[in-house]
């Protein structure tokens, strides 16, 4: 019986297996697949001895995205190449004994490790070893089989995959985009919070949660860099490039986004934990400054999912509040009060405004 702990980790690991996107790329591998075996008898001279070579293409052409498919299976082919190269060279001196298997193989490896030859590296010791072993007595026809099988089986798999629903990986971005957007939301509220508890704040997490912060940032990021790979050599991509532009500029808008809620988060956790390192907030100011952070927390929150009259709202509360901010540090330091740390954040609230206004 298995125990609930392992069930829940099995459970999001299936449903992983078996997304949609999953489910397709299987049926299309199997179509393309099925397709090669079919083909490979009607290929010339002894390569239609060798009809499973063809599939074997396939697996290796057959990429979540269109332009991974031609970059692989373009590289297998490069390999197999040049491990076949390396194998007549072997042949021509050995037979397929101990020291010859040793030989190619480890030559193969170290070829393997050549610059910029990406999956090719692993097919050079491999196809060297296969014509060394399985085409000694006929080094000739088994090499020109194993290529043009292997040549027909890449094309194969990606014709079927630019010709049937070439995948395009555009829905992931949105939620990564919201679930950031919230993050840098809560963490501005959860430090207008740290603002008018006694200090040390008795919620201290926040001051920790950059690692958080750059983590959900990342995972925008990958989505964004996903779809982008997905457009490239994609029929259907012409149809969603305004889209895809949209997403590299608002990738660009949370990086940004990112870099000043985490200076903030920097300068206020030094102000309350780090007693000599000359980062005061004065009396009087975190008031407003707890005011500031709600009010650009919420205009955070409404940016791109919210009514137009509910941002432009939230986004001239934001400017006021900052406003009233930058007004209350000025009489502060008016008063010969330190106001660098203040006058930090607030410059960074003012940006936080600016990009999400110029992003609107």
């Amino acid at each position: 019986m298995i125990s609930k702990p392992k069930l829940g980790r099995l459970l999001p690991a299936l449903r992983q297996a078996v997304t949609g996107h999953r489910l397709l790329f299987a049926a299309k591998t199997a179509v393309a697949a099925g397709l090669a075996w079919y083909l490979a008898p009607f290929m010339p001279g002894t390569a239609a001895a060798y009809p499973y070579y063809a599939p074997l293409g396939v697996l290796v052409s057959m990429h979540p995205t269109v332009a991974d498919s031609a970059k692989h299976g373009l590289q297998s082919l490069l390999g197999l190449g040049l491990g076949i190269a390396m194998a007549f060279a072997v042949t021509t001196v050995a037979t397929p004994n101990v020291l010859a298997v040793a030989v190619v193989v480890g030559l193969g490896v170290v070829i393997g490790g050549l610059p910029r030859l990406g999956s090719a590296s692993e097919w050079v010791p491999m196809a060297a070893l296969f014509v060394l072993v399985l085409g000694y007595s006929n080094a000739q026809g088994f090499s020109f089989a194993y290529v043009l099988q292997m040549g027909m089986g890449v094309t194969v798999g990606f014709a079927v995959n630019w010709l049937i629903f070439p995948p395009l990986h555009l829905e992931a971005i949105d939620p990564a985009i919201d679930g950031h957007q919230r993050a840098l939301s809560k963490q501005l509220r959860d430090m207008a919070s740290a603002m008018t508890e006694s200090w040390p704040p008795n919620h201290e997490e926040w001051a920790s949660r950059s690692g958080e912060l750059s983590r959900t940032a990342a995972a925008v990021r990958a989505a964004v860099h996903a779809a982008k790979l997905s457009a490239k050599a994609n029929p259907r991509s012409r149809r969603r490039a305004r889209r895809l532009t949209g997403d590299l500029a608002g990738l660009r808008v949370v990086e940004r986004l990112t870099f000043h809620v985490q200076d903030i988060t920097d300068i206020l956790a030094s102000v309350i934990w780090e007693e000599n390192a000359g980062t005061v907030i004065p009396e009087g100011v975190p008031p407003n400054l707890a005011e500031a952070l709600e009010d650009v927390a919420e205009m955070i929150r409404q940016w791109r999912h919210g009514d137009a009259e509910d941002f432009k709202n939230a986004l001239d509360q934001a400017r006021d509040s900052v406003a009233a901010l930058s007004e209350t540090v000025t009489e502060a330091a008016a008063g010969q009060a330190p106001v660098n740390a203040a006058a930090s954040v607030a410059m960074s609230l003012r940006r936080l405004i600016t990009v999400v206004s110029d992003a609107a």
